[in-house]
């Protein structure tokens, strides 16, 4: 999913020059989420239930990307 970064302050709206944000969907985020902490990932934004209805968490790589794995499938 490509969207936009101009909602307010957060991590995907004060990303350095050539970093960039990638929406992964997973039917099954905890799975993802364990094998990310299990190999060592910086976690940006934990587990959490979003108020439109998906299920997801945010990691950074170490060139400063940012990749979100979550349940939301869009409209």
């Amino acid at each position: 999913m490509f969207g936009s970064a101009g909602r307010g302050a957060s991590e995907f709206s004060s990303k350095a020059v050539g970093a960039s944000s990638v929406y992964v969907i997973t039917d099954d985020p905890d799975a993802v989420y364990e094998r990310a902490v299990a190999g060592g990932a910086e976690i940006t934004r934990g587990m959490e239930e979003a108020d439109y209805g998906s299920r997801g968490f945010t990691v950074r790589d170490l060139e400063g990307n940012l990749f979100s794995f979550g349940t939301y499938r869009g409209e």
